[in-house]
């Protein structure tokens, strides 16, 4: 790609204050404490990025208030641009409390209600020298409510038709930020003509086809592990079909599949650690996956990078705060067999 992006990645969507438990084990209500951190889908992956070495900048939208000077000052830190992040007075900056009870209950609660990077809109947009980047990268979350959702998908048209800029898709389907989740998948469906890459999980890919089989289950179908990995399949090539070149399945403990348009799928085994918290490890897994991406690395590798600071982040107490540099991931992975 040419040498004049200002960036190697763009980010748009939420950040937030992120209140993680300190009482690991502890059930909610039983919490005494809580530590704050940054978070934020894409908030998560513009800091992951910067800390491999990445020039990232974030597209988002602060409250006029002390939290959003909380998330501006440890960004800045970090060297992520805010050259385009806003301050939206009269909204606020968001919040999400977490719990953390290994190893399967990680209860979580957002406080999104009149916040400020759903307000981000077109003229905010119009700001961002998005055909300067080699990657846009943005989150369903955006799309779950106006302006962003209008907002998003102008970003996205405007990536496209950018000749050296590739957009990718975290899908981030968060059920409670939609007032039906079938929604989800019209607006993702929507967009996907704009899009190079998709990155989510099974859950996510099936929600975005709405092929969830939690809801094949309701309606009182009995649905084996074969039938679910054939809807996510065909959910999958459903998805190539509309656009993209490359849809990304993380796969959890297990690492991550690339399936291709044109039929290949491209298997990267995960790196087993203890989990502490699952939470933020896809982030950090799409931070070292466009890392690859921006570097034209094949596939499997960028996968196996992505796996690798996923791995880092769920042994660790938070997300954007424990992000990996590229120096501790490399000695992560020279210690596991290497990439």
């Amino acid at each position: 790609m040419p040498t004049t992006h200002c960036y190697d990645s763009i980010h748009m969507g939420r950040s937030s204050i992120d209140l993680y438990s300190n009482d690991v084990g502890a059930p909610f209500p039983e919490i005494r404490s809580f530590a704050a951190y940054v978070g934020g889908s894409p908030t998560n992956i513009a800091v992951g990025g910067r800390r491999l070495g990445l020039r990232t900048a974030l597209v988002t939208g602060l409250g006029d208030d002390p939290v959003g000077d909380f998330i501006q000052a440890f960004l800045l830190r970090e060297g992520v641009d805010l050259s385009y992040t806003v301050r939206k007075p009269g909204y606020r900056t968001s919040a999400v409390l977490l719990g953390i009870e290994p190893p399967d209950r990680f209860p979580l609660v957002y406080y999104r209600e009149n916040c400020a990077d759903i307000q981000l809109d077109i003229d905010d947009v119009l700001t961002v020298p998005i055909d300067r980047a080699r990657v846009f990268q943005f989150a369903g979350t955006n799309l779950s409510k106006e302006p962003s959702r209008s907002a998003t998908l102008f970003a996205a048209e405007r990536a496209k038709e950018a000749p050296d800029t590739r957009v990718v898709f975290d899908l981030d389907f968060r059920p409670d930020q939609w007032h039906d989740p079938r929604a989800f998948g019209v607006a993702a469906r929507a967009v996907l003509p704009q899009v190079d890459v998709v990155i989510g999980t099974e859950d996510e890919i099936n929600a975005a086809m709405l092929t969830d089989p939690a809801q094949m289950e309701v309606r009182g179908h009995a649905v084996s592990d074969t039938a679910v990995r054939g809807d996510v399949e065909a959910a999958i090539r459903r998805l190539l079909a509309a656009g993209p070149q490359a849809v990304v399945e993380k796969v959890g403990a297990q690492g991550a599949r690339v399936h291709l348009a044109d039929g290949t799928v491209v298997e990267a085994p995960g790196f087993p650690v203890q989990v502490h918290n699952i939470l933020g490890a896809g982030d950090a897994f799409a931070a070292g996956f466009i890392y690859g991406y921006v570097h034209g690395w094949d596939w499997y590798r960028a996968a196996r990078l992505g796996n690798a600071c996923g791995a880092i982040v769920v042994t660790q107490h938070g997300c954007a705060n424990f992000m990996p540099t590229y120096e501790e991931v490399m000695a992560f992975v020279e210690e596991r067999g290497g990439l």
